[in-house]
């Protein structure tokens, strides 16, 4: 079978530390989950409320349960993934030293985002208008819903999730060099960029 080398478990393969995966030169394939290229199941993830499913797009009206979220999220596996996205000016570091998961790079992000308050500094450097808009959307989460989910209440400070503004679905992930030296200043095969889509 062809897919078996996503599937869970230790005998499908080894999984490569950072350094491991630099001193090979190995260059990652990521699942086609997380690029939206595998025909029978499109990944809905919103990343406001952690809520993850799916559909298949020749069906597109029946919802799918996320059964995959075990399968490793590249081949060969590895212990950490770097995911960052033009949207936003953070990184999210996903570990795991059995190989990251499906189930582990949307569960750290959701994490990631919506957790850990914007600090002070961060919000300063949004232009004015742009400040109210996250202002807006930190309003809208602590009301208790957003995107058509109820999402759990915190206090009154914005949190990642609101600097996103209505661009919350996960749209895929890809290797972006460009992006990874502008932003990290390095690339490597385990940073991966992260769309995302209202």
């Amino acid at each position: 079978m062809a897919d078996m080398k996503w599937a869970a478990g230790s005998g499908y393969g080894p999984v490569l530390t950072p350094t491991e995966l630099y001193l090979l030169d190995a260059k990652l394939q990521v699942h086609p989950i997380l690029t939206h290229s595998l025909k029978s199941f499109h990944l809905v993830f919103n990343l406001a409320s952690g809520v993850t499913g799916g559909f298949n797009p020749d069906s597109a009206g029946n919802d799918l349960p996320f059964t995959k979220k075990d399968e490793m999220a590249t081949c060969p596996r590895v212990t950490e993934l770097i995911v960052i996205t033009n949207l936003s000016p953070w990184c999210t570091i996903v570990k795991n030293p059995k190989g990251v998961s499906l189930g582990d790079v949307c569960g750290q992000l959701w994490k990631d985002y919506s957790d850990y308050n914007i600090t002070e500094a961060e919000f300063g450097s949004l232009p004015p208008q742009h400040q109210e808009r996250v202002r807006r959307m930190a309003m809208s989460r602590e009301a208790g819903y957003w995107g058509g989910h109820q999402v759990a209440q915190g206090g009154n400070r914005c949190k990642r999730i609101d600097w996103l503004r209505d661009r919350v679905f996960f749209d895929g992930l890809e290797h972006d060099d460009g992006l990874s030296m502008a932003r990290l200043g390095f690339k490597a095969p385990n940073v991966l960029v992260m769309s995302l889509t209202q």
